[in-house]
């Protein structure tokens, strides 16, 4: 019997059947016009008219492995066929190893991992076990963050997504570091910094610190403009956590297992957090899956205290299956290491040497395999880069066969953790031809 996808050839008759019957995220759907994608490997993916793009994007920045994988397709496959799906409740050897090997990375005092089908239903479990935890119901999130589109994580987010979906209680949203375009009037990282914790503490003060559950932060936040944190500032957190009661939670979804150049981006800098929220780049999103990790005092909470949540999948023996061989062949390909040293010695200096050279670009920053290149119509003013602008940038850079990440402003330069030396140099040589070729904002 032929399949759906048997009669379905070329770029124009895929995408018009998914046009027809997909309801897309995110989007008006009347003017989508999405790019089908038939294969990939490595850092590249292929339509199906057979051109290939350098994949910058790292589809949703979680292909942190790459696309492909030989050990993890083929681990996949071989738990497919010993036992395809199990539900929660019962033990299963596939998933207690995936468990520890996520808690071997983590800090010590973390021994247990609730499993989820992402990283939305990460953070809402992470909120859900610190108002459990602490009797308290307020989240403290930033305005520019963003932690999935489920009840709790989408009032967490701080980005335009969270204001028709306001639906979920106790959420207090404050401003982060960013020196950029600081909201703190600061001059210097150090200003920044001392500024922006002063006004989290005012703002606990200011809501009732016995209120306050728990203190939300993405490590460094991905999808509102890769905005790694000044020195001292998690640690400043963890200290104002301390001070008032509060757990902090620390959102690894985006920057985790590699992306930031560490096995959690958190391990940069001088913090410890409470529970650890987890997803994508765990299996690099070859099978949908998410967690927390879970200090070893909020577990024991729960020994005699029933927890009110879990989910049909979780830890679903395939998804766990593809984070034992992902993890694995990151540790013993020094995938990690790669990713780290890419950041160090090709992307930051590439990206900055464009800088030199394109007015239109503002602020170069990031670390490891996670960039991202703010864009400006002037570099005093820094006004941002406008609309049209990025959408030129967009298509300029499709045409050169690079499926790039753009975000308001923004260009993000996010490409999978095994992305190699040359397949960089192809990538910024295709983003400079595409400045040069539109010009200035």
């Amino acid at each position: 019997m032929s399949t759906v996808e048997d009669t379905l050839t070329g770029n124009a008759a895929i995408s018009h059947a998914d046009r027809t019957a997909v309801f897309h995220s995110w989007s008006a759907q009347g003017a989508l016009n999405p790019l089908p994608i038939v294969g990939g490997s490595g850092s590249f993916v292929w339509d199906a008219d057979g051109r290939r793009y350098l994949d910058f994007s790292s589809q949703l920045v979680n292909v942190n492995i790459g696309h492909q994988h030989p050990r993890v397709v083929r681990a996949i496959q071989e738990q497919a066929a010993i036992l395809t799906t199990i539900a929660p409740a019962h033990a299963n050897a596939t998933r207690a190893q995936a468990a520890r090997k996520i808690t071997a990375l983590a800090p010590d005092g973390f021994s247990k991992v609730f499993f989820t089908n992402g990283g939305a239903d990460a953070n809402e479990n992470a909120i859900r076990m610190a108002r459990l935890f602490t009797g308290r119901d307020k989240v403290i999130s930033r305005y520019r963050s963003y932690h999935g589109n489920t009840g709790a994580a989408i009032v967490a987010t701080g980005d335009w997504r969270r204001v028709p979906n306001e639906y979920a209680r106790g959420h207090v949203h404050v401003f982060g570091p960013y020196l950029y375009r600081s909201e703190f009037w600061a001059e210097t990282p150090e200003q920044e910094c001392e500024r922006a914790l002063h006004h989290l503490e005012r703002v606990v003060q200011a809501e009732g610190p016995d209120s306050i559950a728990a203190i939300l932060l993405e490590t460094v936040p991905g999808t509102a403009g890769v905005l790694t944190p000044p020195p001292g500032y998690l640690a400043g957190v963890r200290e104002i956590a301390d001070r008032y009661g509060a757990l902090l939670i620390l959102d690894e979804v985006m920057a985790g297992f590699g992306r930031t150049g560490e096995w959690f981006a958190f391990d940069a800098f001088d913090v410890r957090p409470d529970l650890i929220t987890f997803a994508k780049g765990v299996n690099s999103g070859y099978v949908p899956v998410g967690g927390v990790v879970i200090s070893d005092a909020v577990a024991q909470h729960f020994d005699e205290r029933v927890f009110p949540g879990g989910l049909t999948y979780s830890g679903h023996p395939l998804a766990a299956a593809s984070i034992i061989a992902t993890l694995d062949a990151m540790a013993e390909e020094g995938i990690v290491a790669n990713a780290k040293r890419i950041g160090a010695d090709a992307l930051g200096p590439q990206l900055r040497s464009l800088a030199d050279r394109h007015p239109v670009i503002g602020e170069v920053r990031g670390s490891g395999v996670f960039w991202a290149l703010e864009l400006v119509a002037d570099r005093g003013t820094r006004e941002p880069a406008a609309p049209g602008y990025m959408q030129r940038l967009k298509s300029g850079l499709l045409g050169r066969g690079i499926l790039p990440f753009v975000v308001d402003n923004r260009l993000h330069v996010v490409p999978p953790a095994v992305v190699t030396d040359e397949e960089v140099a192809e990538g910024v040589a295709a983003i400079d031809a595409t400045l040069t070729e539109i010009g200035p904002s």
